[in-house]
C-alpha cells in the first residue's frame, strides 16, 4: 500500500476534525479525540497543528475556501433558479467528497454554542445564494431564507446519512430534492 502524501494526511485530519467539531462542538472535541479518530498519536497531530485553536482555524479556513469556490461559480448570476442550482450542486459535490465539512457548514447555519466560530461559514453559505446578511433580511424575504436553510438541511442530512451509498445518480436526486425545496420549477426535459 503506498504511503499517504503530506496533503492526504492533512486532508484526512481536517475532514475528521470537521465531522467531530460538527457533532460535538469545538469545546467538547479534544485533540486526543481527533488523533484517535484518524489513528495518529496526539503528539503527531500536534506536530501538524500546534494547538486545538490552530486545528479549528484550519478546518474553518478550508470550509471557507470550499464555499468561496462554490460562490465564485455563481457570482454574477442574479438571485434565482440558475444561481441556486449552481450553489446546491456545488454543496452536494462537496458533501460527497467531504461529508464532515458539510456537517460543519450546517452547524454554521444554526445558533450553536460555537456560533461565533462558525458565523463566517454561515455567512459565506448565504452569500453564495445572494443573501448579504441573513440577520437583516426583510420580512418579505424570510420565506427565501427558510427555503435556503431547508434545502441545505435536507442536502446535508441526506448526504451524511447516505454517504456510503452515494452514487452520482443518487447525488443528482439529492440535488433535485434540495432544488425543489428552494421553490423553483425543475427545468423541462
Amino acid at each position: 500500500m503506498p504511503r499517504q502524501t503530506k496533503q492526504q494526511i492533512e486532508d484526512e485530519i481536517l475532514e475528521t476534525a470537521a465531522a467531530l467539531f460538527a457533532r460535538h462542538g469545538f469545546k467538547e472535541t479534544s485533540i486526543q479525540r481527533v488523533a484517535d479518530a484518524v489513528g495518529y498519536s496526539k503528539t503527531g497531530l500536534l506536530h501538524r497543528f500546534p494547538t486545538k485553536e490552530a486545528l479549528q482555524a484550519a478546518v474553518i479556513e478550508r470550509a471557507l475556501v470550499d464555499l468561496r469556490l462554490i460562490a465564485a461559480e455563481a457570482e454574477g448570476l442574479p438571485i434565482g433558479a440558475d444561481r441556486d442550482r449552481i450553489v446546491i450542486t456545488g454543496v452536494a459535490r462537496l458533501a460527497m467528497e467531504r461529508p464532515g465539512a458539510v456537517a460543519l457548514l450546517l452547524s454554521g447555519l444554526m445558533s450553536a454554542p460555537d456560533g461565533e466560530a462558525l458565523q463566517e461559514t454561515g455567512a459565506a453559505v448565504f452569500a453564495a445564494f445572494g443573501v448579504a446578511d441573513p440577520d437583516c433580511v426583510a420580512e418579505h424575504d424570510l420565506p427565501r431564507l427558510v427555503r435556503i436553510v431547508g434545502a441545505l438541511g435536507a442536502l446535508a442530512v441526506t448526504t451524511v446519512a447516505m454517504h456510503d451509498k452515494l452514487t452520482p445518480a443518487a447525488l443528482a436526486d439529492i440535488v433535485e430534492v434540495s432544488y425543489d425545496a428552494l421553490g423553483h420549477e425543475r427545468p423541462k426535459k
